[in-house]
């Protein structure tokens, strides 16, 4: 297996880096700031109460939270103990809360009030469940603790910080490259989630291939992040993406702590307060899914603005329209769009295209990081490796493996569901994909969301690719729904742009002049409100299509 040579091995050293840019701002949210220094001082303290309490390496320390600075402390306090870090889905419901917490077998659990509410009431069936630390909503007050608990001990995050000592620095705990380190849920849409479980060397691995793909990207668009003076520039994102889900801990958190950039988030995502955070932050690079970029772009004040700072633009968990990247490109005088994907069982990144690679190719995700392998497996293959009597070319089309040190050891407590994703090294991703003569990798779709229309395949993100270039479509999502004698016949559900108003026979035309006519939508749904999304940015096409099927067999297509 190809690894990094000079990689950090593990990410108590990626926290010492970080301290390479000690005095600069490193956590900003709403009136908050904390230097490198200061985060540095507070996770070092946090991990010697995590000591003093009893946490032994091994021990799975969760957080349920929204981003927050808080977030990240606990984030890097729990790491440098040893424990594993499991970061929960702060939208989950309190029976997916206590699953989560219950399955992983948290002993300490870091929580912000609206989660503390919706867990407290089953608080008994967490046997293994002994301490709750409770983050406030509002920085102007304590913490609302609620009643106490006759057995768990329940305290605010910062009586439990205590006294923060300005020279303090982490346990003195042994840490080795294959250690676990996270367990991330895996959003799946049937059945219970499954606890992915990540090493030091898997997050690691991310952070380098990350750096090398950056620098690949700035070197080719001419950008040295160096003022004239000579002063290198503070990069600074906008974290829109949630700190629990592989993306935001893992390709933004990680690599800005490693990287002394400046993380600045917001208790929701609003266009108008990321442009002026934009402009009053110097952001540098945003990031989320394609509907972020596109809500920032089509803000009635956006000219008004100065976000001539934005150097990158990146997005992934969602397919992006290749019209986005013209936009993006006309919008941003100096920015470079970059699209990437990856899986929370890769620890983030397996391909990533950016700058001119991306405006060239702008409907591939780009070519695999350095230390992966990929494969393209046809359906019916039932061998544990890909061997090199496979089909190959850039005509071919199967499912994507993927090998490497990024990719995660397994899933918690689910040998069942690890052999069957897993087969000597090899992960399943379960996405159909294809490899172009240049090494580029194109998704051209979920397995479970391909369409088969009288026994034609059809890859919804293909015709979700023609509908977004329709000048009045905000967004779109496309679905197979049942049809008596084809199958499946292809639903389009779509979001027009404000105060636009268009027949459903113009989309048809529309995909009609660019696609095959088995491709081409024989139902078209709009929708007033928001397409229906998972934290990640996910469209959700279960719920979607089963919506859309009880609509269309009670109403005319609209």
């Amino acid at each position: 297996m190809k690894v990094w040579k000079h990689a950090p091995t593990t990410l108590r050293q990626i926290l010492e880096l970080s301290m390479n840019h000690a005095p600069r701002d490193f956590l900003v949210y709403e009136d908050r700031r904390y230097t490198f220094d200061e985060h540095y001082r507070i996770a070092a303290t946090l991990a010697r109460r995590l000591i003093d309490l009893g946490v032994q390496k091994g021990d799975r320390i969760a957080v349920a939270a929204r981003n927050s600075p808080e977030w990240v402390m606990s984030f890097w306090g729990s790491m440098t103990t040893g424990a594993v870090v499991v970061p929960l889905n702060a939208w989950w419901t309190t029976d997916e809360l206590i699953y989560g917490l219950s399955d992983s077998g948290t002993t300490v659990l870091f929580v912000d009030e609206e989660r503390l509410e919706r867990v407290r009431p089953r608080f008994d069936e967490l046997d293994f469940l002994t301490t709750v630390v409770v983050f406030s909503d509002s920085p102007t007050r304590p913490a609302q603790l609620g009643a106490a608990h006759s057995r768990l001990r329940v305290v605010a995050f910062d009586e439990f910080l205590g006294a923060v000592d300005p020279g303090a620095t982490p346990p003195d705990v042994e840490l080795l490259a294959d250690d676990e380190a996270t367990m991330f849920y895996t959003s799946g849409t049937t059945g219970h989630p499954k606890g992915a479980l990540g090493t030091h060397r898997n997050a690691t691995t991310n952070i380098m291939n990350l750096f090398f793909r950056g620098q690949i990207a700035s070197l080719r668009a001419g950008s040295e992040g160096v003022e004239p003076a000579g002063e290198v520039v503070q990069s600074s994102n906008l974290l829109n993406v949630p700190l629990f889900h592989a993306t935001g801990c893992l390709a933004v958190m990680t690599t800005s702590t490693a990287a002394g950039a400046k993380i600045v988030m917001m208790h929701h995502f609003d266009a108008g307060l990321a442009l002026k955070l934009i402009e009053d932050e110097r952001i540098s690079a945003i990031g989320g899914v394609p509907t972020i970029a596109m809500q920032i772009l089509d803000h009635p004040a956006f000219a008004q603005f100065d976000t001539s700072s934005v150097t990158n633009v990146s997005y992934g968990g969602a397919p992006a329209p290749p019209e986005l990247v013209k936009r993006i490109c006309a919008a941003f005088s100096v920015g470079q769009p970059g699209n990437g994907y990856g899986l929370t069982e890769t620890s983030a990144g397996v391909c990533f295209n950016a700058g001119p690679d991306y405006i060239a190719k702008p409907s591939s995700c780009g070519p695999v990081v350095p230390t992966c392998e990929v494969a393209i497996v046809p359906e019916g293959f039932d061998g544990d490796e890909p061997t090199s009597e496979l089909p190959s070319g850039p005509d071919v089309v199967g499912e994507l493996w993927v090998k490497g040190p990024n990719v995660v050891r397994g899933y918690w407590n689910k040998p069942e569901a690890t052999a069957k994703s897993f087969t000597k090294g090899w992960l399943h991703t379960g996405d159909v994909a294809r490899i172009d003569d240049d090494g580029f990798v194109y998704i051209v779709d979920r397995a479970k969301d391909m369409i088969i229309r009288g026994g034609e395949n059809v890859y919804s993100v293909i015709v979700e690719a023609a509908l977004f270039e329709h000048p009045d479509v905000a967004d779109c999502a496309v679905v197979g729904v049942p049809h008596p004698t084809l199958g499946e016949e292809v639903a389009a559900v779509i979001v027009l742009r404000p105060g636009r108003v268009v027949e459903a026979e113009e989309f048809t035309r529309h995909v009609g002049a660019r696609l095959a006519r088995f491709e081409v939508p024989t139902k078209v749904v709009f929708r007033s409100e928001a397409l229906p999304r998972n934290p990640q940015g996910k469209v959700l096409k279960r719920e979607l299509r089963d919506s859309l099927v009880e609509q269309i067999t009670s109403t005319p297509t609209s």
